[in-house]
């Protein structure tokens, strides 16, 4: 609370301070996006993985030159 507040009521400092508490604890969209772009990209590293896995053996298996 800066020096600007001493003109202010008790009751409204305290809900100063309980709304700049809120907004330090508030998880924020920012996060969220974050979280939710880590959990994509893994998704999407452990489907490439496997699918790259599974397309080299199928190339394995239909050698042309085996007869």
């Amino acid at each position: 609370l800066g020096k600007q507040d001493y003109k202010k009521t008790r009751p409204m400092l305290r809900a100063t301070r309980l709304k700049a508490e809120a907004k330090k604890t508030a998880l924020g969209m920012k996060e969220v996006a974050l979280v939710l772009a880590a959990i994509l990209v893994f998704l999407l590293a452990f489907y490439a993985f496997f699918y790259l896995n599974i397309s080299n053996e199928v190339d394995l298996d239909l050698d042309p030159d085996e007869n």
